[in-house]
């Protein structure tokens, strides 16, 4: 079996345009009302995008792609509406929850473990999952404002 940061890059790799560079991914939980799934969150240097993934980590389902244009809203553990703020909270937590709003209305609620290091650091997905979240918020202070 592939390790985590090869599964999630096969998953994501197809959804990159020509010229597109992958920062980072992680995998997150994305909650929605009665049930959860796993997604992997990739990091460009031009988007974010979501793609859902079944339980040996292939695509599952077509990915949502978000552009500092079709985000209308953002927070990350209640830090507020503002990205700095969200980039702050992401860097910040163990565990973290990114709350976003599309511009079409579409709310997303993803659920992540920074991963890293340490003794239990590969339980929540070791060094492949810290960069792929602090991709995400690295992302978030680059695209504010």
């Amino acid at each position: 079996m592939a390790d985590l940061g090869e599964s999630l890059r096969a998953a994501v790799m197809p959804s990159l345009d020509s010229g597109e560079e992958l920062l980072g991914v992680c995998v997150a939980t994305q909650q929605s009302t009665f049930k959860g799934r796993a997604v992997a969150l990739a990091t460009t240097d031009r988007r974010l995008i979501v793609q859902g993934l079944d339980r040996k980590f292939a695509p599952d389902g077509p990915p949502i792609s978000l552009t500092p244009e079709t985000l209308a809203d953002a927070s990350a553990d209640g830090a507020g509406g503002g990205w700095l703020n969200v980039n702050a909270a992401i860097m910040d937590g163990v565990a973290v929850t990114l709350k976003l709003r599309t511009t079409d209305g579409e709310k997303l609620k993803l659920q992540m473990m920074r991963g890293g290091g340490g003794l239990f650091g590969g339980l929540g997905g070791g060094e492949t999952q810290q960069q792929g979240v602090e991709a995400v918020g690295t992302w978030f202070a680059n695209n504010a404002g």
